[in-house]
């Protein structure tokens, strides 16, 4: 039988402040050193006093202005009650019914509501350190509570039920993060727990919906598809055999590759929220409000999705070509200001071409080497006059490659290495001719199959032709050449 999924995401972001949420100590989710990033605020003493952080306030006004969301005129904190160790209050401090960003789309997707909150601590087990995980250790084995991450500011971003399948919902995560990192607002690694997803998944058959199942421990963009497309196989199945679906929270087990029960939900879990009596209200009609809305909208970006749009009309470039530099900004930048470098020295050289290079060679060198664009002694001004000398055929393309991986070692010049590597000395013609004799008279299967009707032949001559000239002479001239020896 045909079942109709239907799956919302809620997404925490850790926001890229100076400061926690409601203290004064040092954001750093990324501190090895347990508890050093720590007050009587944030892990708790009674007695003490959240002050709201402005700064992480503002980076969830950016992205509700990124997305088309409706800010609200009044937003409040809200005391959200449980106990668990990693929560030293009792309570953690979030938004209910008066979230900061209401509405909006993203890649098609209805957004319900993006609040702010605080982040737990972090419990650290004992058995994740031993080498045997036993029973017998397990039940002798401590847990520890880390302060560090408690009361880092932790955006939630809540969406409708409009995603239909894994792949749906990976589209959308990935383009949540380029945005988030693109307005700077998080970093969003997934593997460093900076942006966490967990899904909220049912199937039905009709118009009524479905048993929502929770699905957690989503730890990576693949497991997000994975874990989706696991539970809508798991879930039709149960359905096929009449039976029913328990609501339950399930994690993803990367091993097993598939959800696993963490427990069984009866019902909705009270969690008492009521007005946090230490913080005011946030007033964002009010002029005095000391919200510059003007301001942050200046400071939001050129957004991934205008910017592949403006490299395909602009550039002539595909879309996938789009979307591979629109997908780290610094790339783009980098395309972009070399292009722009590129019509100074050589106005006939196309973007297709700087591409090209830029793909196939200079990021080839970087993922070599393991350098980012922002470290590469690769300037957009030496790239454009290299990809500049190729379009004039100056060098040929053979020689380029040398000379790039020139630049990236010692940041000179194109010219400079040109003189350095002597590329400059011309080839004599009968230079040429005793090479494309020495090559035929050594080739002759090549010969015999050229002579047959075999062209790709032809390019295994040349291609030792330009191996022993090392690339000094245009593939097109000794193509020419050898045709005529071969006549």
């Amino acid at each position: 039988m045909e079942y109709k999924s239907t799956i919302g995401l809620e997404i925490h972001v850790e926001l890229k402040t100076k400061t926690k949420m409601f203290c004064g100590c040092l954001n750093n989710a990324d501190e090895k050193h347990p508890n050093i990033n720590v007050c009587p605020v944030c892990m708790g003493h009674p007695g003490t006093l959240p002050t709201i952080n402005k700064s992480a306030v503002e980076k969830v006004l950016k992205l509700g202005m990124a997305i088309g969301g409706e800010i609200a005129k009044i937003s409040k904190f809200d005391r959200k009650n449980y106990f668990y160790p990693d929560l030293p209050k009792g309570y953690q401090i979030s938004q209910y019914d008066q979230p900061i960003v209401s509405g909006g789309t993203l890649n098609g997707i209805r957004i319900t509501r993006v609040h702010l909150e605080e982040d737990t601590a972090r419990l650290v087990h004992e058995t994740q350190n031993m080498e045997l995980e036993t029973e017998e250790n397990k039940k002798n084995a401590s847990s520890f509570v880390d302060f560090n991450r408690s009361s880092i500011p932790l955006m939630e971003l809540v969406t409708e039920p409009d995603i239909k399948n894994g792949k749906e919902a990976t589209d959308f995560a990935k383009e949540l993060q380029l945005i988030l990192r693109y307005l700077g607002i998080s970093d969003a690694d997934m593997e460093k727990g900076h942006m966490r997803i967990e899904a909220n998944l049912s199937l039905s058959a009709g118009n009524k919906l479905g048993t929502k199942v929770e699905v957690k421990n989503i730890n990576s963009f693949k497991a997000v598809e994975d874990a989706i497309d696991y539970e809508i196989k798991r879930q039709a199945e149960i359905l096929n055999k009449g039976e029913k679906v328990r609501q339950e929270t399930r994690g993803w087990d990367e091993k097993k590759k598939a959800t696993v029960l963490q427990r069984i939900k009866e019902e909705a879990h009270d969690y008492r929220y009521f007005p946090e009596p230490d913080l005011p209200p946030l007033d964002f009609s009010s002029a005095d409000s000391g919200f510059d809305f003007e301001k942050l909208k200046l400071e939001i970006p050129e957004l991934p999705q205008q910017k592949r749009e403006r490299f395909i009309g602009k550039y002539g470039l595909s879309r996938e070509q789009a979307s591979v530099l629109a997908d780290d900004q610094d790339s783009a930048d980098f395309f972009e200001n070399s292009f722009s470098e590129l019509k100074v020295e050589n106005k006939e050289a196309s973007a297709q071409t700087l591409f090209n290079y830029f793909i196939s060679d200079l990021r080839g060198l970087m993922k070599e080497e393991g350098v980012m664009i922002k470290q590469s002694k690769v300037t957009p001004l030496l790239f454009a006059e290299l990809v500049a000398m190729v379009s004039a055929g100056e060098i040929t393309s053979r020689i380029a490659k040398d000379i790039l991986k020139e630049i990236f070692t010692k940041g000179i010049s194109p010219k400079a290495v040109i003189k350095e590597k002597g590329f400059d000395v011309k080839v004599t013609e009968e230079e040429l001719n005793k090479i494309i004799s020495e090559i035929i008279d050594k080739s002759q299967k090549a010969v015999d199959d050229y002579k047959k009707g075999q062209e790709n032949a032809l390019q295994f001559l040349v291609g030792q032709a330009m191996a022993k000239l090392k690339g000094r002479t245009n593939p097109k001239t000794l193509l020419e050449l050898f045709k005529n020896k071969l006549k």
